[in-house]
């Protein structure tokens, strides 16, 4: 489980890369200047432990509404608090990020990409991406609006046996298909144990959007694409 945590974490930063270099391995500018906004997501947790002194990107801000929580983190992970802000548009506004990366809950994706277009930063967030056909056109139109890109975080697709099978299929090895079967799940959040603040809205058919359907059923769709 670790190691495919470094290799998702290696693999996120390596796309974080497309904003601010021109030729892989040689930067064209200083450090991207990155905001976090939620610490709400799991997923938030690898990422800081990797990244907070890699020289590509330097983490300027971190929006989160919860402040014991912004606290909590602060302290895990040597966070100068100054780095806190309860609100979105502070954050974007003290601190001037090219980029955040969101870890909020899935619901709040429509919103925190609608006020990063109006900054012009561009988003990475995890998947999936919207709640409702409805907030996935309006995330499509705020980016358009605003010029900036959108990365959605399919984790599988960073996965080497995923694009061994992929060279498989582009090889013509696998015959002609007519039809793609995915499999993924896991015992379920509260058995393997995630963080409270993650749980509660995990569980929350508001706030997930489709529960397990979308969170794992998302991966079928991306990989057959």
């Amino acid at each position: 489980m670790r190691l495919i945590l470094s290799r998702f974490v290696s693999s996120l930063i390596l796309a974080l890369t497309m904003f601010s270099v021109s030729s892989y391995g040689q930067p064209s500018r200083p450090p991207l200047r990155v905001g976090i906004v939620g610490l709400v997501h799991g997923h938030v947790h690898g990422f800081l432990q990797q990244s907070r002194h890699n020289p590509v990107i330097e983490i300027v801000g971190i929006a989160e509404p919860d402040l014991q929580l912004a606290a909590q983190n602060a302290a895990r992970y040597g966070f100068d608090r100054s780095l806190l802000f309860s609100d979105l548009e502070t954050m974007l506004e003290k601190t001037r990020p090219q980029a955040v990366l969101v870890y909020t809950n899935t619901y709040d994706h429509r919103h925190v990409v609608e006020v990063c277009a109006r900054h012009s930063v561009h988003v990475m967030m995890e998947k999936p991406l919207a709640v409702s056909l409805e907030d996935a056109l309006a995330i499509e139109k705020a980016a358009h609006a605003g010029k900036i890109h959108i990365l959605v975080n399919y984790e599988t697709s960073w996965y080497a046996s995923n694009w061994a099978a992929y060279d498989l299929v582009r090889q013509n090895a696998l015959g002609e298909i007519r039809k793609v079967v995915v499999h993924d799940g896991h015992n379920g959040p509260k058995e393997i144990g995630i963080d409270p603040e993650f749980f509660a809205w995990l569980t929350d058919p508001k706030l997930n959007g489709a529960g397990t359907l979308f969170d794992f059923g998302c991966y079928g769709a991306d990989l057959m694409t």
